[in-house]
């Protein structure tokens, strides 16, 4: 009680509200425009890269660098675009702002440090609107993807009942099944190879009637057509087994891009913030 003065406040209270600002300790404009500038640099960094890995990579074989290697090299660029990014951002932040006055050099030091963050925040959720416009992108290649399955299947029916030329050069139309179009064997076919592909096989029953149908609508001797059957489920079986491997590898890749993302967001943040104090202890000095 002794140490309450006059005016009913303690000496602490009162010096608390001399040095206190009516003004926010966030300056929105220098964050906004550190978050601009980690912005514009990652996307500048990003297309550059975009350009360098595709001079690297080469469709022929023995040409150009291996999977594996790209893999890494994208990595490291990413890690290096977030950084350098991350730097211009949180310095931008933290030298544009308004210079406080009355201000414990500590509070001021978290200040800048707090700026060059929400710099790299904002910068950061405008890149991801950036690349989310790319993935809506990528969502049309795999409906392409999805188009180019189903046209390999259409290919493998049709390798099931493609009429073979006769010996003087003429085609053979084939024997049709009483009551059984023709459109009709090609789906049943259809349906049992998608049916094979999902399971990862067709049963042997499914092969048998497969034969059947190749042999009523080609003319081929029974055991030509399952000779043909036999080639066909073969193809189907490599089909899915590269489709699986190319799956894997994609899984694989998404998740290392996913760890190396977080690692290097993670790390840009404690360089936007360090950019930001060194920002504001450069503005306070001059």
């Amino acid at each position: 009680m002794a140490l309450i003065g006059a005016a009913g406040i303690a000496p602490n209270d009162a010096y608390s509200a001399e040095v206190s600002s009516p003004r926010s300790g966030v300056s929105w404009g220098a964050v906004f425009a550190g978050g601009v500038t980690a912005a514009a640099v990652s996307l500048i960094l990003l297309l550059f890269g975009t350009g360098l890995g595709l001079a690297s990579v080469s469709p022929w074989g023995g040409q150009g660098v291996s999977a594996a290697t790209f893999t890494v090299l994208a990595a490291v660029w990413l890690i290096i675009v977030q950084w350098v990014s991350a730097l211009f951002g949180g310095y931008m932040a933290g030298r544009l702002r308004t210079k406080w006055v009355a201000v414990h050099t500590d509070e001021v030091f978290f200040r800048d440090t707090a700026h060059g963050f929400l710099a790299w925040g904002v910068g950061t959720l405008l890149m991801a609107a950036v690349l989310t416009g790319f993935a809506g992108n990528g969502a049309h290649v795999a409906e392409s993807a999805a188009a180019n399955t189903g046209l390999a299947a259409n290919y493998d029916v049709g390798l099931l009942f493609r009429q073979n030329a006769a010996a003087n050069g003429a085609v053979s139309t084939g024997i049709s099944a009483p009551g059984v179009s023709s459109a009709d064997m090609r789906q049943e076919a259809g349906a049992i190879l998608a049916e094979g592909a999902a399971n990862g096989g067709v049963s042997q029953a499914d092969s048998t009637y497969l034969a059947q149908l190749v042999s009523e609508q080609t003319g081929l001797a029974p055991a030509d057509a399952q000779a043909r059957v036999n080639d066909v489920l073969t193809q189907v079986q490599a089909q899915i087994t590269k489709a699986k491997q190319v799956a894997d590898a994609s899984r694989k890749a998404a998740s290392g891009a996913a760890i190396y993302t977080f690692v290097s967001l993670l790390i840009g943040a404690f360089i936007a913030s360090v950019a930001g104090a060194i920002g504001g202890r450069l503005r306070d000095h001059y």
